[in-house]
């Protein structure tokens, strides 16, 4: 009970800290975007144009959130909304010039941020670690699958399950 306690816990408290660096990384590099925006525009910078559904079921979100999270990167000038033409029900986001030109810049800085927090840490310690994140997410929900999404999208070192 405790070590279950505990996991809970120290997975939060991680998830909070982790968003409130990359936050401070972000706002020192004159960068005004939440961790959470990052995430949002990055898949749209690899995607392009998409739904706010699309990137709800990107990102792993509910669409109540992403709309939130779409409203800030409009008052941002870092997206637009128009109406899906085939679906007026729908929005279609996409990135705009301002953001475009930020692209290399503010994904630098976020890739170093997290460089830095993971500095130390062996290869197969970090690996283990999504092994045992992708477990918990299958415990959760079969549709989860952190392995496939780390083959999906790689970093410079090859994922294996």
């Amino acid at each position: 009970m405790i070590l279950s306690k505990q996991i809970g816990f120290f997975l939060n408290l991680v998830h909070n800290r982790f968003k409130q660096y990359v936050a401070g990384i972000f706002e020192e590099h004159g960068f005004n975007i939440t961790p959470e925006q990052f995430l949002v525009m990055d898949a749209l910078w690899d995607e392009g144009v998409l739904t706010q559904q699309q990137i709800a079921d990107y990102l792993l979100k509910d669409k109540n959130s992403v709309v939130k999270l779409v409203d800030g990167l409009e008052d941002r000038k870092l997206v637009r909304r128009t109406s899906n033409p085939k679906d007026r029900r729908q929005n279609l986001i996409e990135v705009t010039d301002y953001a475009l030109s930020i692209k290399d810049k503010v994904t630098k800085v976020a890739m170093d941020a997290v460089d830095k927090i993971v500095n130390g840490i062996p290869k197969e310690d970090m690996m283990a670690y999504i092994r045992v994140l992708s477990k918990m997410a299958e415990n959760m929900n079969n549709d989860i699958d952190l392995m496939a999404l780390a083959a999906k999208y790689p970093t410079n070192n090859k994922v294996k399950a």
